[in-house]
């Protein structure tokens, strides 16, 4: 059985929630990142997880980066948990480029999925547990709306906002 890690770090959008796996040379495979009162995410570590700041220091310092403006992706080593559709989906998220947007039926496109799959590329999209890293906030509705985020539609607009060169 693997042992969870996990720490947490300021952030824009408040106090996110990382955790991964160790990779076995003091960093970490990254499962999720959330931020507070982000639906489906959990309030805080889980039963049986174990605190370890340093394990997360690459992560931290990318994101760091990336919300001061400095860094437009992420080499981590990524371990989020899903079924083959959802990491198809998610893959074709960290295809979209930084300040850029698609929608659900272009990133499904993307990830190989025909325009009758929108639905469950939305779920997939709402599902994401790697939040900024496999960037969801890049996907807008069909007619370009500002559609839902699983960390509320400000945050989307803040992350938006930050990649066009509004800092927050």
């Amino acid at each position: 059985m693997t042992t969870t890690v996990y720490t947490t770090m300021e952030s824009p959008l408040g106090r996110l929630l990382l955790s991964g796996v160790p990779d076995g040379s003091g960093g970490v495979a990254l499962r999720s990142v959330t931020a507070p009162g982000q639906k489906g995410a959990p309030e805080g570590p889980a039963d049986g997880w174990v605190a370890d700041d340093a394990a997360f220091a690459e992560v931290i310092a990318q994101l760091d980066a990336y919300f001061a403006g400095d860094r437009t992706d992420f080499s981590l080593a990524l371990d989020p948990e899903g079924s083959d559709f959802r990491r198809a989906i998610w893959a074709a998220l960290a295809e979209i480029p930084y300040g850029e947007t698609v929608t659900y039926g272009e990133l499904g496109a993307m990830a190989g999925r025909p325009p009758t799959a929108v639905r469950a590329v939305g779920g997939a999209v709402g599902a994401n547990p790697l939040l900024v890293i496999l960037p969801c906030h890049r996907v807008l509705g069909a007619n370009g709306a500002m559609t839902g985020f699983a960390a509320g539609v400000d945050r989307k607009r803040q992350l938006l906002a930050l990649e066009r060169g509004s800092l927050f």
